[in-house]
């Protein structure tokens, strides 16, 4: 992946530099002058069914189990409940989060809100997709229910709205594709550069490659602290009766 980026890089410089060098010398290139075959993109097989892993993708949950979660408070085995391939928030149990750790990523989730309605705003289908633990893409019912702007299904929360409401209603199931850059850190802790994130809600765009400020926070103003590269996807426990499926991750 860093060869192809490099060289093409490179032909980015070329094809710029060339329109000049060609009127200044007359010269005509040849299309091959314009063609590089090395390194080749390597093959990575489509899914069957849009929305199912692709060949290179690493699957955290398959309808089964959740043999590739664990407990985020104490590591224990998660007591969310498993049936007709999804999983649901058991409240006051915990959040739960995956055994293994993701940084650059792209990540594909479905979720489904509880069709049974109570409460409003951010008490109404209230969940959250923590990239690294720390990045909260946020899940809630916002079909029918006003909360603030930054923090609806689709926000990041508490800094960036999503662009549209993109929800479906109550007990259908929402899915989330999301592309994230993970934040990178030098030798000394100190942040070289930001996190950035584009997220589709059902296939529309919502963030399209926004800045993150730092972690997300509840109450006080965002500030990163140096972390490990890769770190666990959370999946957080607010007390309400969330469901999720077919989740999957490519690393970048």
């Amino acid at each position: 992946m860093k060869k192809l980026f490099q060289a093409s890089l490179t032909m980015i410089a070329l094809l710029a530099a060339m329109p000049l060098f060609a009127q200044q010398k007359d010269i005509k290139l040849p299309p091959e002058a314009t063609e590089f075959w090395e390194p080749v993109p390597r093959k990575v097989t489509p899914a069957a069914q849009m929305g199912q892993a692709p060949s290179d993708a690493i699957v955290i949950f398959d309808g089964k189990n959740l043999d590739n979660f664990v407990s985020s408070k104490d590591g224990s085995a998660p007591q969310w409940k498993v049936e007709n391939g999804a999983f649901t928030v058991v409240p006051r149990t915990g959040a739960i989060k995956t055994k293994q750790g993701f940084g650059d990523m792209q990540l594909h989730i479905e979720w489904s809100a509880p069709t049974v309605i109570k409460g409003e705003g951010q008490g109404r289908g209230n969940s959250g997709i923590f990239l690294m633990s720390l990045y909260e893409l946020q899940v809630l019912d916002s079909y029918e229910s006003r909360t603030y702007s930054n923090g609806q299904a689709g926000s990041i929360y508490k800094q960036h709205p999503p662009l549209v409401n993109a929800m479906k209603a109550p007990g259908e199931w929402n899915t989330y594709d999301v592309i994230f850059t993970a934040p990178k850190f030098n030798a000394d802790g100190m942040l070289v550069t930001p996190a950035r994130i584009t997220v589709l809600h059902n296939g529309i765009l919502v963030q399209n490659n926004v800045e993150l400020k730092g972690p997300t926070e509840y109450i006080g103003i965002p500030n990163y602290k140096a972390h490990a590269a890769e770190m666990p996807l959370e999946l957080q426990d607010h007390g309400d009766l969330v469901s999720f499926r077919n989740i999957w991750v490519r690393k970048l």
